[in-house]
């Protein structure tokens, strides 16, 4: 049997490597969600331009200022709607890059606390007679900070999940209003 410091060493070891592998992973996670970013942009500003250029030459064919207007009118809608799908867009790639984040991180503190654990039996198996209390400390002090971990995530995730949906919301609301400003004139 090891001793404990080597036993913690070990421990240590591993949940170093463990780390620099998930945030090896990570990292490809951020670097491929700033691709999906920067197609986001790229496509929305080659849309942009196309759809740009065929709206002033439908501008600059109109008659008469009315017909410049009901033109400008009919853009309200569309224009809603491709700002909203491109933040939609947008959000599905941060929750998708935050819900890895969180799975990395979940996984990491599990594994972590499993040898801690581990190591933690096997010193208090180990330990001396009248240790017991302090064992049971160090127990208590992992399971709190575990728990306290466990609430913390929870509530990040909710928050996260209840600003999507309260971003949805708003922009379904956008783009009704959009359709209603065009249909009403």
């Amino acid at each position: 049997m090891l001793p404990i410091q080597d036993q913690l060493s070990v421990v240590t070891k591993t949940n170093l490597e463990t780390q620099f592998a998930t945030t090896l992973a990570l990292a490809s996670k951020t670097l491929e969600s700033a691709e999906k970013l920067f197609e986001l942009n790229i496509n929305a500003v080659r849309a942009t331009l196309e759809e740009s250029s065929a709206t002033t030459r439908q501008f600059m064919a109109a008659k008469d200022p009315q017909e410049l207007f009901s033109l400008m009118t009919a853009q309200i809608g569309p224009n809603a709607e491709k700002a909203v799908s491109y933040g939609r867009h947008l959000a599905n790639i941060a929750s998708g890059t935050q819900a890895e984040f969180a799975r990395a991180t979940e996984s990491q503190l599990a594994q972590a606390n499993s040898k801690l654990n581990k190591v933690i039996e096997d010193a208090a198996r180990r330990a001396s007679a009248g240790s017991e209390n302090a064992v049971a400390m160090v127990k208590s002090a992992i399971e709190n900070a575990s728990s306290s971990y466990e609430h913390l995530s929870k509530v990040t995730r909710q928050a996260g999940e209840a600003m999507g949906a309260s971003l949805n919301a708003a922009a379904d609301q956008i783009v009704l209003a959009a359709d209603n400003k065009s249909l009403s004139q």
